[in-house]
């Protein structure tokens, strides 16, 4: 993990750095996966994780105004995998024994990183646990491609390599946001497989709990016919629209607002998440840090309500 100049001043929420010799155990901790070596587009978004840690410095005493909790004193930070940097499988190799260690000791925040990194979380997870997880996927990509441009894997292909390998109940995944171009067999595989998809289209001027009811409550009656699996929360913050969110390597517009995907967060709060990552914050493309302030608040928010879910038992 990243250790040289890695202080609690550069880290999420300016928290502890894991491992420190004051530092309790921390419940809770923030880790970076600091990888782009997969994106189809415009890279930058292994300077993601920074980019997210120095935004959250904004939020102050962190205490949350829905869930009136802070993170502060239940988190601690990880720094960055240290990783190989040229070969995906490479990589992936190298994070699995770090990330198991990391999982059976704390609830884990993943920066990434392009997508391609939640393949490898999902492996490590459902090894964990000892059955597939639910997944709740907010994007404007379906990542469901069979090949990655002609090669196996990559960050367009993990939802498909995910229910192939059984890692995850298939009527269990709900995909958010997805609107990008591809052809029907891509777009509606999670569909074919029995879970549940909510393109932007069919979100457009639903923004309050009460207007997103329908939703929440559908996904909600989808885990419960399951057995209420563990949940595992990714969020490409390409599922934002451009306006909110310009800073990423593939922008589609017409995508949600921070109120549709806050909104749908902090309702969702009380799910048995066992954790979650935020990907393709490529900060070269941002503007005024809208894009890494938008990632930092939706880890706070995420982060809060699983103290929030806690503390109400």
């Amino acid at each position: 993990m990243t250790s040289f100049a890695f202080l609690s001043n550069s880290s999420f929420l300016k928290v502890p750095a894991l491992g420190e010799p004051t530092r309790e155990v921390a419940p809770y901790v923030v880790a970076g996966i600091a990888w782009d070596g997969s994106v189809t587009h415009r890279p930058g978004a292994r300077f993601g994780p920074n980019a997210i840690r120095q935004a959250s410095h904004m939020l102050c005493d962190a205490i949350h105004p829905h869930f009136d909790v802070s993170p502060l004193g239940h988190l601690a930070d990880a720094g960055d995998l240290t990783l190989p940097n040229t070969s995906l499988e490479r990589m992936r190799s190298a994070m699995a024994p770090r990330v198991a260690s990391l999982i059976r000791e704390h609830h884990m925040v993943w920066l990434g990183g392009d997508h391609s990194i939640t393949l490898p979380l999902l492996r490590a997870y459902r090894a964990w646990l000892g059955q597939p997880l639910a997944v709740l996927h907010f994007d404007a990509h379906c990542d469901t491609w069979t090949d990655h441009f002609g090669e196996p894997s990559g960050h367009g292909t993990w939802v498909y390599e995910a229910i192939q390998e059984g890692l995850v109940l298939a009527p269990c995944v709900t995909q958010i946001g997805i609107r990008s171009a591809g052809e029907r067999s891509a777009r509606e595989y999670v569909r074919d497989q029995g879970g549940l998809i909510h393109t932007a289209r069919d979100l457009r001027g639903l923004e309050s709990p009460q207007q997103l009811q329908s939703v929440t409550d559908g996904i909600r009656q989808r885990l419960a016919a399951h057995g209420n699996p563990p949940v595992y929360l990714t969020i490409d913050i390409d599922c934002l629209d451009p306006a909110f969110a310009p800073g990423t390597g593939t922008p589609e517009p017409g995508g949600l607002t921070t109120n549709q995907l806050l909104s749908l967060l902090e309702e969702l709060a009380d799910l048995p998440f066992v954790g979650m990552d935020c990907c393709e914050v490529a900060p070269a493309y941002d503007h005024a840090e809208l894009t890494s302030h938008a990632a930092s608040t939706l880890v706070w928010t995420y982060l809060c309500g699983q103290l929030a879910r806690k503390k109400l038992g």
